[in-house]
């Protein structure tokens, strides 16, 4: 009752429905582990776009096979990846940085990207402008970074009005250049800030004019140079460099040295390598690319991130080793695959695509190279999903693959069944069609093992079930565990699962068919609510792909009379 009933009259009170809509997440947001040319480590990054890619790690890199799997995952039909740059230094290496005047900039990331960064400083700011922002002329100036890549500029960037700082006129918009590089320079950081209020950006120089250079910078070992001074002022007064610039450079050897498991599985604690993923809200699955071009992804990698996954509820998708060559399916595939090493209940959450592909690079002037599929199958399971819906396999003439010349191996019906039999999904080419996805089994997959997760869109739906009632039912908790909660719990969940009924999500023809929804005095005891416990059973009855399709065809006898 929202108020005492104290005067004669009509009072309207308004009396909650129990209804909280629950809203099915996201399928296909795929993340991405590996080397990049450049960008933030052990962050993750959303992306919508190989634009952002482009912009945030520095698009394709020859040595870099996670940038080539990126780009076919947008190629093929992905709408939204996380992206997670892991970096190992050489010993000794570190952030390309110059210094200019007192004023020591750094990349804003590790890698021999930095090489092509040059950066000015100039103080071309108005008195009527330093006047406006409360602050002297002299401790006012513009900074521009310029990034250079194969003799083009690739990124450039200007920030006007910088100081070194406190600023008393915020209003002003004039900002301490520390604050502005983080929040809004890809290229540029201030590596210490305290030492900022003591900085002189334009030193005095000797009468009479000068040239000056940028000096000799810390970090991963930096040159600059300088344009020259304007010359004396009038009446013979100590003239300020009115433009300094510096290449930031890093050592020959790149400052990078290559990954293995430590760097890719990072620290737990700490949410580094693969478990940066941890700042990340959600993903359905992940791909770990080979470190090297041609390469392997690591078999430790792939258990610690299997079994992350399963925490996660994502999938893995596990690209076929390089020695996986013409005549696997032939040469006891059974014993390679039990080699990798994924058994268990979390072999679930994984999947195997074979063979890998051919396609042209584009930064080898169009050569055929040989690349890992992860990115294309997830392209391709992120284009299913928008189309059909997550509990449709990822599969069929209509999961074709965009952006490649052919496949590593051809395969036959004969090798695709042996293959097929024991959870190893196919890529296949088909005259007409072209090349597609042809296989939708989790690593759980074989025959022999009969698993009720044997196939991929089952499993994938599971976990879409789960994530989606994981975080619809949050605001049970504390309620009062009773009758009335069962009911809207019960009304909450059989509304969402009503609504995939209705799309197709389940066998049966009636809801009874499909799913059930349990929660009421059998499924939670007087002991389960003395413990603060609720429990709910949800049960639906998913769709199995038709992997096998059997045509009887049977002569009838004609018009014989009888």
């Amino acid at each position: 009752m929202p108020v005492a009933l104290s005067y004669p009259g009509v009072y309207v009170e308004e009396i909650p429905s129990g209804v909280r809509t629950i809203t099915g997440v996201a399928t296909s947001i795929t993340a991405f582990v590996g080397r990049a040319i450049s960008g933030p480590v052990d962050k993750p990054i959303t992306i919508f776009g190989f634009g952002d890619f482009q912009r945030q790690f520095g698009g394709l890199g020859v040595d870099y096979p996670m940038s080539y799997a990126v780009a076919d995952f947008f190629r093929n039909g992905g709408g939204q990846a996380i992206i997670v740059r892991v970096f190992k230094p050489k010993a000794g290496t570190g952030k390309g940085s110059v210094t200019v005047g007192d004023l020591t900039l750094e990349a804003a990331s590790p890698g021999a990207w930095s090489n092509g960064l040059e950066i000015t400083v100039d103080d071309s700011v108005s008195e009527d402008t330093a006047k406006r922002l409360g602050l002297a002329k002299e401790k006012l100036f513009n900074l521009t970074a310029k990034l250079t890549a194969n003799g083009q500029v690739v990124a450039q960037e200007k920030f006007l009005n910088l100081t070194t700082q406190d600023t008393p006129n915020l209003a002003g918009r004039a900002q301490r250049i520390d604050r502005v590089l983080e929040q809004s320079s890809q290229l540029l950081r201030v590596p210490d800030s305290s030492r900022l209020a003591a900085t002189k950006v334009f030193p005095d120089q000797p009468s009479g004019g000068a040239t000056g250079g940028a000096a000799a910078g810390g970090g991963g070992g930096a040159s600059g140079g300088g344009a020259a001074g304007p010359g004396a002022a009038a009446g013979g007064g100590t003239p300020k460099q009115k433009s300094l610039s510096g290449t930031a450079q890093v050592p020959a050897n790149e400052g990078e040295a290559p990954l293995d498991e430590a760097a890719y599985t990072g620290d737990q604690a700490g949410k580094k390598g693969l478990y940066a993923l941890e700042n990340a809200d959600l993903f359905n699955l992940l791909c770990i690319p080979p470190d090297r071009p041609g390469g392997d992804t690591d078999l430790a990698v792939y258990g610690k991130a299997l079994t992350y996954c399963t925490h996660r509820r994502a999938m893995l998708i596990v690209d076929p080793p390089s020695s996986w060559g013409a005549n696997f399916a032939v040469n006891d595939p059974v014993t390679k695959l039990t080699g990798l090493g994924f058994s268990g209940d979390n072999a679930r959450n994984a999947a195997l695509f074979f063979p890998r592909v051919k396609a042209p690079d584009p930064l080898s002037n169009g050569q055929q190279a040989t690349f890992v599929p992860c990115g294309l199958v997830a392209g391709a399971m992120a284009a299913t999903d928008a189309r059909r819906g997550v509990w449709k396999a990822p599969a069929g003439l209509d999961a074709g693959l965009s952006g490649i010349d052919e496949l590593a191996t051809k395969l036959t019906n004969d090798e695709n069944g042996v293959l097929n039999q024991i959870g190893i999904n196919c890529l296949r080419n088909f005259p007409i069609y072209g090349n597609v996805v042809w296989g939708s089994r989790t690593l759980r997959g074989a025959d022999q093992m009969a698993d009720e997760y044997k196939y991929i869109p089952v499993r994938r739906l599971a976990l879409f079930i789960e994530e989606s009632l994981f975080r619809g039912t949050q605001w049970v908790v504390f309620e009062p565990n009773d009758e009335p909660l069962w009911a809207q719990i019960r009304l909450n969940i059989g509304a969402f699962m009503h609504n995939l009924f209705v799309q197709g999500a389940f066998q049966g023809q009636t809801p009874a068919a499909a799913y059930f929804v349990k929660c009421d005095k059998e499924t939670t005891t007087q002991n389960d609510i003395n413990l603060g416990i609720v429990n709910i059973h949800v049960g639906f009855a998913p769709l199995k792909p038709a992997e096998f399709v059997v045509l009887r065809i049977q002569q009838i006898a004609g018009n014989i009379q009888t």
